[in-house]
C-alpha cells in the first residue's frame, strides 16, 4: 500500500498500454545509464569463474546473430542447410536468465527524486546483462521466448524483451523450463506470500538451477516516515486504508516488514540461493557489484 499510488483495475487495457508505452519511452535512457553503471563496476571486478567440465559436449544449437563464428561446428553444419554451434557443458551452465517484476506495485516511488522500483529493477537487469556479456556470457529475459545470447546481441535482446514485457502484470516469475545448472536472477519487491514464491522456485531448484533473489524496496516502505492522518491506496486494486495516526502503527509496520523480508531470505537460503536487499535511495553501482559477486559459482551453491 502506498500513499501516492493510484489503483489500477485488474482488466484495464488503457492502463496497461500506457504502462508499456511509459516503460518503452524510458528504456533508451535506462540502457545508457545501465551501461555506465556496468562500466564503472567492471573496472573493479574480474570475470566470473566458469563451471562445468569445459570439454564435455552439451548440444548442437542453430547459429544466431552475435555468435562467434569460430564456435561453428562445420562438420555438423555440412549435414544440413543450416549453421550449428557446438555447445560445451559450461556454456549451458553459464547462461543467465533475468526476470524483472513489472507489476503495478513496482511503479511506486515515495519521492519524485527517487526512481520507481520498476525502473531500478530494469536498470539493474540491463546493467547486469551488460557486465555479463563483457565476460562472454549469455543472457536472456525469463519468459521472453528468446535463447540466451552473448555480446551486443544479448544486451539488445534483453532490451527488446523488456520493452515487450511492459504490459505484464505477473507478481511471480513465469514458470518457464530452464536448463540444469543455469543461473536465474529475480528482481522484485517480493510482497506476495512466501508460500507462492516457494512453489514457483521448487521445480527450478529440483532441476539444479542456481539463483539469486534481489528484494527492491522504496525507503518509505521500510521506514514508514509519514506523520499524522494518511490515506494509503493500493496499486494492485486492493483498496484503501485510512490510518488516523501513522506514528501509532510505525513500530508494528516495521516489524511486519522486516519479518517478511527475512522470511524471503530464509526461503532462498533453504534452496541454496542468494538473497540481496536493495533500496531505491541507495547506489545502483553498489547493488550491481553485490549482485555480480553473488553470482559467483561458490556463492550460489
Amino acid at each position: 500500500m502506498s500513499p501516492e499510488a493510484a489503483a489500477v483495475p485488474a482488466a484495464d487495457p488503457t492502463g496497461l498500454r500506457r504502462a508499456a508505452e511509459s516503460l518503452a519511452a524510458r528504456l533508451p535512457g535506462l540502457l545508457v545509464e545501465a551501461e555506465r553503471v556496468a562500466a564503472t563496476v567492471a573496472q573493479g571486478v574480474h570475470g566470473r569463474r566458469r563451471t562445468g567440465t569445459g570439454e564435455t559436449f552439451w548440444q548442437f544449437r542453430p547459429y544466431q546473430p552475435g555468435d562467434d563464428r569460430t564456435d561453428i561446428d562445420w562438420r555438423q553444419s555440412a549435414r544440413s542447410r543450416h549453421l550449428f554451434i557446438r555447445q560445451q557443458e559450461w556454456e549451458a551452465a553459464q547462461s543467465v536468465w533475468v526476470w524483472c517484476d513489472l507489476s503495478p506495485s513496482m511503479r511506486f516511488r515515495s519521492d519524485r527524486r527517487l526512481p520507481s522500483k520498476a525502473d531500478r529493477a530494469v536498470l539493474l537487469a540491463l546493467a547486469l546483462a551488460a557486465l555479463l556479456v563483457r565476460g562472454g556470457e549469455r543472457v536472456a529475459l525469463l519468459g521472453s521466448g528468446e535463447r540466451p545470447r552473448s555480446g551486443r546481441a544479448g544486451l539488445e535482446g534483453m532490451t527488446r524483451a523488456l520493452a515487450a514485457a511492459g504490459t505484464r502484470r505477473e507478481r511471480l516469475p513465469p514458470a518457464a523450463e530452464l536448463p540444469r545448472f543455469c543461473t536465474l536472477v529475480l528482481l522484485s519487491d517480493f510482497l506476495e506470500p512466501v508460500e507462492e514464491l516457494a512453489a514457483r522456485l521448487g521445480p527450478w531448484v529440483a532441476a539444479g538451477v542456481r539463483g539469486c533473489i534481489v528484494q527492491i524496496a522504496d525507503p518509505a516502505e521500510e521506514l514508514l516516515p509519514y506523520g499524522g492522518r494518511v490515506l494509503f491506496e493500493g496499486l494492485e486494486n486492493d483498496g484503501r486504508v485510512l490510518v488516523g495516526n501513522v506514528a501509532h502503527v510505525r513500530s508494528r509496520w516495521r516489524e511486519i516488514w522486516s519479518a517478511h523480508r527475512e522470511e524471503v531470505e530464509r526461503l532462498a537460503g533453504r534452496q541454496a540461493w542468494r538473497a540481496l536487499r536493495h533500496r531505491t535511495d541507495a547506489s545502483a553501482q553498489t547493488a550491481l557489484l553485490a549482485l555480480y559477486q553473488a553470482l559467483a559459482p561458490d556463492a550460489v551453491r
